[in-house]
């Protein structure tokens, strides 16, 4: 792992978070909680290891959007963070916008794209699987929906 850290924060900047290393995974999510969780059409994850990640500054919020799922979010401004979940107990996933340099990252795959909004498509070649993506379990498709 890199001894370089890349930052992250809320929209006010009273929540401060940082990671090491490289990200586990990338990727879109399209499920209905992840777009509420964010008001937007589709979510794009940073997935980690606990121990590459560390919350700098500021405590964030939590909400419990369903069994053995904890969301984390800034308790001033309220801009949604992170997602623990006892799927992966290893791992925490951010948001890729919370970072100060979003660029510095590129998702690689969609997930649950059977969930996806009917008037929305990302038009990139990527894998798409209908639940979360698994190495154990080949794409549904790659790119966008066919017409």
């Amino acid at each position: 792992m890199s001894n370089q850290s890349t930052r992250g924060r809320c929209l006010c900047g009273a929540v401060r978070f940082s990671y090491s290393g490289r990200p586990k995974w990338v990727a879109y999510c399209h499920c209905e909680s992840c777009r509420r969780a964010t008001s937007s059409p589709v979510a794009a994850w940073i997935g980690l290891e606990k121990d590459q990640f560390n919350w700098d500054a500021g405590k964030p919020a939590s909400f419990a959007s369903s069994a053995g799922v904890e969301r984390r979010f800034c308790p001033t401004c309220g801009s949604p963070l992170s997602y623990e979940g006892e799927r992966w107990p290893t791992e925490i996933h951010v948001y890729a916008a919370s970072l100060y340099d979003p660029a510095a990252v590129t998702p690689r795959a969609h997930v649950n794209v059977a969930e996806q909004l009917p008037w929305f498509e990302v038009h990139d070649d990527l894998p798409r699987w209908n639940e979360t993506g698994s190495r154990d379990v080949p794409p549904t498709r790659k790119g966008p929906r066919q017409p």
